[in-house]
């Protein structure tokens, strides 16, 4: 890990988001925990309907919380709007989807300028105007010599340089973190091999930490230094990614590599029907429903398959020391 001690740490600290339905109240997150630090790369993991992407947006300030703090350096973000613009040039998010996110009308210039537009930097305090700032960071994003890319729009360009496109905008106001949902997920595979390693380089060259949003465990295994596995709103096991794919604590993590080839030696698992849902959070661990572990037997070998039915697990919190750890009976039996 290349993280910097005295770099800018972005933090949720027991963060929920509720939303009212008509089906009842949805805990889209219940007391999720996380840490980014400068220069680190962290992947959340977790299939669609976990919580991971009302994270990524409750992080870059997009959500409010219900309950929980998420803090950069230690400080509480503001909940005003207009307040929220410092930390926005800080931390920044760059979106799933680069063909929906990038406006079909404006040309990759305006695309990468509109950031600091918005937060009046079209002049650098470090004397660049607009022009040199909108090369440079097209530049720092891969897309060289970017000048004859200022006027071309988003259709005449291929699915890689949208989404460097949108990385570039993220550059362009010098932060020191990165949100990324799913940066790869709608690129050829050809393609998805180059943006991962841009986002090295970038951890490498300026120091960033970025979180990586993602379904693709393969993913984490390439980029990241840390992974976090979510699900069903929490974080359930947590630790550095090299321990928690050879090594994984939670029979859904074990799961979900299961049918990831770059992971060998665990048996294919096949998870009984759907994260459920936020509505109707199951009873004892969230996951027991679709354990694999409870239907196999060995939580009943292990003596705790009353607990994982019926006795509910705390939230997961941030390993300090960077430990792994695991949100689960047969872990930590209860008692």
């Amino acid at each position: 890990m290349t993280s910097h001690p005295d770099g800018p740490v972005l933090e949720a600290r027991g963060v929920s988001v509720r939303f009212r339905t008509r089906a009842g109240e949805a805990r889209a997150l219940d007391g999720a925990d996380l840490r980014v630090r400068a220069g680190e790369i962290v992947a959340l993991v977790g299939e669609s309907g976990s919580g991971k992407t009302t994270l990524a947006r409750t992080l870059v300030g997009v959500q409010r919380p219900t309950e929980g703090q998420v803090l950069l350096d230690g400080t509480p973000l503001p909940t005003r709007a207009k307040a929220l613009a410092p930390f926005r040039r800080r931390v920044q998010m760059v979106l799933q989807d680069p063909a929906g996110a990038l406006n079909p009308r404006h040309t990759v210039y305006d695309s990468v300028a509109e950031g600091l537009r918005l937060h009046g930097l079209s002049q650098g305090a470090d004397g660049r105007g607009e022009e040199q700032q909108v090369a440079d960071a097209l530049s720092a994003a891969g897309l060289r010599p970017p000048e004859p890319l200022f006027l071309r729009y988003p259709h005449e360009l291929s699915g890689g340089q949208r989404q460097r496109v949108l990385i570039a905008g993220a550059l362009a106001l010098s932060p020191q973190l990165l949100v990324a949902d799913e940066p790869v997920s709608a690129l050829d595979a050809s393609i998805r091999g180059e943006v991962l390693a841009l986002l090295l380089s970038l951890r490498e060259t300026l120091g960033l930490g970025v979180l990586v949003v993602t379904h693709d465990l393969g993913l984490a295994w390439n980029v990241a230094d840390r992974t976090a596995v979510m699900y069903l709103g929490r974080v359930v096991e947590e630790g550095p990614t090299e321990q928690v794919l050879t090594d994984p604590q939670h029979p859904y993590t074990q799961a979900l590599l299961s049918v990831v080839p770059e992971v060998e030696g665990l048996a294919p698992q096949v998870l009984r029907g759907e994260v459920p849902d936020p509505t109707h959070v199951p009873a004892g661990c969230r996951f027991h429903p679709r354990c694999p572990a409870l239907a196999d037997g060995r939580a009943e070998a292990a003596g705790v398959a009353a607990a994982c039915r019926g006795t509910a697990l705390p939230v997961l919190p941030i390993a300090e020391d960077g430990a792994h750890r695991a949100a689960c009976h047969l872990v930590t039996p209860p008692g």
